[in-house]
């Protein structure tokens, strides 16, 4: 595979074990890394996004193979596999570092997700997820990383909720 045929994106969805967990099993998807991003401290350590205090989101990166999955079909799963109407948490998980939002990397990723915000929003969802632009993505602990398939669990705040219509 070249390079030309890799893109990336960055979901935060709560607790970065349950997102990445879906994005794992997407075919398309090449990789993925779980980390922090969105806030003013440069390569925060776990403990400390934990706090509260330096303005980051649990996320995950995805590499992805375009010509097998694009990223409105991740952005879609991103949707369907946690809450988009609750404020900074997902269920027992409460604080910023737990909010909903897309950090695109292109007009591209823009555009599909403020789209598929507005589907949701008319079937009648609340969605609070933000749509921001990427900036630093700095990579979790390495016990972070593969979490689930570690550890043999499944995730508790990110079950598959199909919520659109037409797909």
């Amino acid at each position: 595979m070249n390079e030309m045929s890799t893109q990336r994106a960055i979901f935060a969805s709560g607790c970065f074990w349950g997102t990445e967990y879906h994005f794992k099993k997407q075919a398309g998807v090449l990789s993925t890394s779980v980390g922090f991003t969105g806030g003013h401290i440069k390569n925060p350590a776990y403990r400390e996004v934990c706090r509260g205090t330096t303005g980051h989101a649990e996320a995950v990166e995805v590499l992805f193979d375009p010509s097998i999955v694009s990223f409105e079909t991740l952005a879609r799963l991103f949707f369907e596999t946690h809450d988009p109407t609750q404020l900074n948490r997902q269920g027992p998980d409460v604080g910023t570092q737990y909010r909903s939002e897309i950090f695109v990397l292109d007009e591209n990723q823009r555009e599909v997700s403020l789209r598929l915000i507005d589907l949701l929003t008319a079937d009648g969802l609340h969605v609070q997820t933000r749509i921001t632009p990427a900036g630093p993505f700095y990579r979790a602990e390495d016990y972070h990383h593969d979490y689930y398939n570690k550890t043999g669990g499944s995730p508790y705040c990110h079950i598959y909720t199909r919520r659109f219509k037409d797909g």
